[in-house]
């Protein structure tokens, strides 16, 4: 049986880690999180005291972890991965973090001969659970399809971005364009029930209109208008506000390094700033419709 090792078990790398074992892995897991270790424990997994544990005898490594120095950390640091994984050993990192952090560590994985792609994903917790993703991966081609096997059965959707790093950039666009979303629709809705709309019937409206986006179809942020969504369980058990905040600060960054004019994703990072300071960062992101309550 294929050896797994699977560093992160958070609230995308739990779930992604579980279908893997259903799937017939072996799959040995690494957090700093008793609980999620249990879980994987619970779900057929195995759990390790350490990374070096949970490597040993693997014949990929995927990681999910929170930012891009914990990534390199990982990799790269005093007894990071890379010294002790052989050539054999496919290394898949699903963290969304900066384009150059993944430049670098695909450039030190190339240099020592181990197959590495950056891959972060699409598709929140539900997804993550319902093994569903999208990824957006950077690297050769050539390593793209060894790693296929596992990202289908993690995911649906794989698009090959680019060399290193380019699945961050693409994630980036990507998010940032959900922020934007998000806070939009966000609005509308607003302006709706505030002169009398039912929001349920709005955004049925809207979606089958020209406003019609993703956060209307899949995640509409107002509570009771979809039961499946994080806004009907009190905002819990989705994308953070605070990776939101964090997202929305990799693209800025990446914008003022290629002089690209981002207005209205400037606006949403501010947006978001102010919401996490004000608010439960652990709230999933389409809170972002309540900060519009505390600005009247």
């Amino acid at each position: 049986m294929t050896k797994i090792a699977f560093i992160g078990l958070g609230n995308m790398g739990g779930p992604m880690a579980q279908n893997l074992v259903k799937a017939g892995y072996d799959v040995c897991g690494f957090d700093l999180v008793p609980e999620a270790l249990d879980q994987l424990e619970q779900a057929g997994g195995s759990k390790a005291e350490s990374v070096a544990e949970a490597v040993q005898g693997a014949s990929a490594v995927i990681s999910m972890l929170p930012a891009g120095k914990q990534v390199e950390s990982l990799y790269l640091g005093d007894g990071g991965l890379f010294k002790t994984v052989g050539s054999h050993c496919l290394v898949i990192d699903c963290s969304t973090i900066e384009a150059d952090v993944a430049r670098k560590v695909g450039q030190q994985a190339e240099e020592q001969g181990i197959d590495f792609i950056d891959a972060p994903v699409s598709g929140g917790t539900a997804g993550a659970e319902a093994g569903t993703l999208t990824f957006m991966v950077g690297g050769r081609a050539e390593t793209v399809e060894q790693a296929r096997p596992y990202l289908e059965v993690m995911g649906q959707n794989i698009f090959h971005a680019g060399g290193a790093g380019a699945g961050q950039l693409a994630k980036i666009c990507n998010n940032m364009l959900l922020a934007i979303l998000m806070t939009g629709t966000s609005e509308a809705l607003k302006l709706g029930i505030d002169n009398g709309l039912d929001p349920a019937v709005l955004s049925e409206i809207m979606n089958n209109s020209s406003g019609g986006n993703w956060v209307l179809e899949k995640y509409n942020p107002v509570p009771g208008v979809m039961p499946q969504a994080p806004a009907s369980h009190g905002y819990r058990g989705g994308f953070m506000v605070g990776l939101m905040a964090k997202d929305l600060g990799l693209a800025m960054n990446t914008a003022a390094g290629s002089n690209t004019a981002t207005p209205m994703a400037s606006l949403a990072e501010n947006l978001y700033k102010i919401h996490s300071i004000h608010s439960d960062s652990t709230l999933d992101f389409s809170s972002i419709i309540q900060l519009y309550d505390s600005v009247r």
